[in-house]
């Protein structure tokens, strides 16, 4: 069942200072942005139930774990704002009450929310493709999904410029380093096969005689046209519909992102990093 949380303006000094940080780290990185979101959906998605993350996540959700005083999902929020996304659904299944309560308590950060609540958890793949109808009637043809539990500096409206460059049906941020599954791809960063190094086992959909091994960040560009090419049901992994469909020869690239700031926050010790890092200054959001 999906509902829809009213956008309701910002007001509220919690909203308020939320709403100023936002404005400020969009004047922090947006000089050299040309718009290239601006009209442009997203999917966040927050359904998992954060496991690794125990014990914080043994009374919220993992999108309300807290970094530096801000919630995940406040971070991801005021993220897509600065690029100029006003239009999120979010995926929501551990603690779905808590997630909607923070949205209206926070008047959905000034934008406008919709939310997925999933009773099954239907994975990257299955989520999405329930909430397609809210994807595709979307001013730009293509929409971002992102993951929830990372933080990046990566920038988007280069990394959609990349995607439109290539006419892409999926663009994956990717980076060169260490990781339990590896995405391959060729000299052209068309996605080629994957690796499951702790199962030693090698997936190859299509030739691909020098593969490089890249780790998948989290953070998708997909056009709308791929909504109706996911064949599989139930739950299932975004990445298999990807494989199968780069094996038909479709145009799944790789956009490099080494040269950006990237963590995962699935564990408690990478959160505890993070937000050594954002006290730092070596990632501003």
């Amino acid at each position: 069942m999906h509902r829809r949380t009213t956008s309701l303006g910002i007001s509220g000094r919690a909203t308020g200072q939320a709403f100023a940080r936002t404005q400020r780290n969009a004047g922090r990185t947006a000089a050299s942005r040309t718009g290239e979101l601006s009209g442009m959906k997203a999917m966040v998605l927050a359904a998992g139930l954060g496991t690794r993350l125990r014990p914080l996540t043994d009374d919220r959700p993992k999108a309300l774990v807290e970094v530096c005083g801000r919630t995940l999902l406040e971070i991801m929020l005021e993220r897509l704002r600065g690029f100029g996304i006003q239009q999120v659904v979010i995926n929501v299944h551990h603690f779905a009450d808590k997630m909607a309560e923070y949205l209206r308590a926070h008047h959905d950060f000034g934008m406008e929310i919709e939310i997925s609540s999933e009773d099954v958890l239907l994975d990257t793949g299955g989520g999405l493709k329930k909430v397609a109808y809210f994807l595709r009637d979307g001013r730009d043809d293509a929409f971002l999904l992102h993951n929830v539990d990372v933080i990046s500096d990566i920038d988007l409206e280069k990394m959609v410029h990349f995607h439109h460059q290539r006419r892409a049906l999926a663009t994956l941020a990717v980076q060169e380093r260490k990781t339990s599954r590896y995405l391959f791809f060729d000299e052209e960063l068309r996605l080629c096969g994957r690796r499951f190094e702790r199962e030693n086992k090698t997936e190859m959909v299509r030739s691909c005689p020098t593969p490089q091994a890249l780790a998948f960040c989290g953070i998708h560009v997909i056009s709308s046209r791929f909504l109706d090419m996911m064949s599989e049901e139930g739950a299932f992994s975004i990445i298999n519909s990807y494989l199968r469909l780069a094996g038909q020869s479709e145009p799944i690239f790789a956009f490099r992102a080494d040269e950006y700031y990237w963590r995962d926050l699935g564990r408690p010790e990478n959160v505890q990093q993070a937000a050594e890092d954002m006290a730092q200054r070596k990632i501003l959001l």
